[in-house]
């Protein structure tokens, strides 16, 4: 046993005085390098901004009707004729009829948000049943479709064309109708 004096010692080779300073450099530059990237890739990523949460708040809206559609007392004749009523309240009695008595406009009030848009509407039609036999159909008209409602709220009015048919059978007709508001 004995030592091998003829190994390779270029391992252990002399490479200049300067070799270990700039070895050293070398790994504190890269570690530097590594550090600065690190801090630089959090950096980078984050970011913050703030967000805002709204709400508005609307009355639940009422809506009251505060008159009907009436058409007032009409005496049929031997043909079939219409009774418009306006959204004013108007009427125009058509040819073979005789028309007596008050007409009005259904009226609807609305409460609700001030300042808000309110959106009316409902059914087209409505019949009208006779309390002893018989029917009439009314097309409905609507004096806006959209109100915006003030301190004290709003309103709309619905009219209508009857068809009278010839020789209508007598009695008291009644029918109903939906009107609808909703917020626009």
């Amino acid at each position: 046993m004995g030592w091998d004096f003829h190994s390779d010692l270029t391992v252990f080779a002399f490479k200049g005085p300067n070799h270990m300073r700039n070895f050293g450099m070398k790994r504190a530059l890269v570690g530097a390098a590594i550090a600065a990237l690190a801090m630089n890739a959090s950096a980078a990523q984050a970011a913050t901004a703030t967000g805002t949460a709204k709400a508005k708040i609307l009355r639940q809206i009422q809506l009251t009707n505060t008159s009907d559609l009436q058409f007032a007392t009409i005496v049929s004749g031997a043909t079939a004729s219409t009774v418009a009523v306006s959204t004013s309240g108007g009427a125009t009695c058509g040819a073979g009829l005789l028309c007596t008595g008050t007409t009005t406009a259904a009226n609807f009030n609305i409460v609700g948000t001030n300042g808000a848009v309110v959106v009316v509407g409902g059914d087209a039609n409505v019949t009208l049943n006779g309390s002893i036999s018989g029917t009439m159909t009314a097309a409905l008209t609507y004096s806006n479709t959209t109100v915006t409602l003030g301190t004290s709220g709003g309103a709309f009015q619905v009219g209508g064309t009857l068809n009278v048919g010839a020789n209508q059978a007598s009695g008291d007709y009644t029918g109903t109708f939906n009107v609808t508001a909703n917020y626009q």
